[in-house]
C-alpha cells in the first residue's frame, strides 16, 4: 500500500509541476486534442482550464465530458527518462461565481498571459475531475492510479 501512496503522490507532483497539457476530447467517434493551459487544486483532485464557447472542444465537451490529459516532462528529462503522466476524468463547466473567481484568480496568477482570454464574454472555465492517473518513467515503466 505504501508503494501506491508513493506513486499517486509522485503523479500528483508532476501534475503540479506543470503548466500545460495536451488535453484530448472526442466527437463522436473522432478524437480531437487541445494544447491548453492549466493549474490543478491544491490536493491535485482537480485541473482547471479556460476555453472558449465557440471552440470545437468546449462543444465536444458538451457532448461528451469525459477526456484525457497528457502531462510531461520531456523537456526537462532526455526523452529516455522522461515523465508521460496520462489523466482520465470529467469535464464539466463551472457554474458557482465564488469557485469560478477563485479558480480565475488562480490561472491568472500562473499564465497572467491569458487575462484577455479569460476576460472574453465566451470564456469558459472548465473543472477535470481526476478519475486516474497512469504514470510511464522511461520507455517501460508503467503504473496505473485510480483516484
Amino acid at each position: 500500500m505504501q508503494k501506491d501512496a508513493f506513486m499517486l503522490a509522485e503523479m500528483k507532483d508532476l501534475a503540479k509541476q506543470k503548466d500545460t497539457c495536451v488535453l484530448a476530447t472526442v466527437a463522436g467517434q473522432k478524437p480531437y486534442c487541445s494544447l491548453m493551459a492549466y493549474v490543478t487544486d491544491e490536493h491535485c483532485e482537480e485541473i482547471y482550464m479556460v476555453t472558449h464557447k465557440n471552440t470545437n472542444k468546449y462543444k465536444n465537451l458538451m457532448e461528451n465530458q469525459f477526456v484525457s490529459l497528457l502531462i510531461d516532462s520531456r523537456e526537462i528529462s532526455p526523452r529516455s527518462k522522461a515523465k508521460a503522466l496520462t489523466v482520465a476524468g470529467e469535464c464539466t463547466v463551472i457554474e458557482d461565481e465564488k469557485k469560478r473567481r477563485k479558480v480565475r484568480s488562480k490561472i491568472l496568477a500562473v499564465h497572467p498571459n491569458l487575462s484577455e482570454f479569460i476576460n472574453h464574454s465566451e470564456a469558459e472555465i472548465l473543472c477535470v475531475r481526476i478519475c486516474s492517473f497512469l504514470l510511464l518513467n522511461g520507455l517501460q515503466e508503467a503504473h496505473f492510479q485510480p483516484v
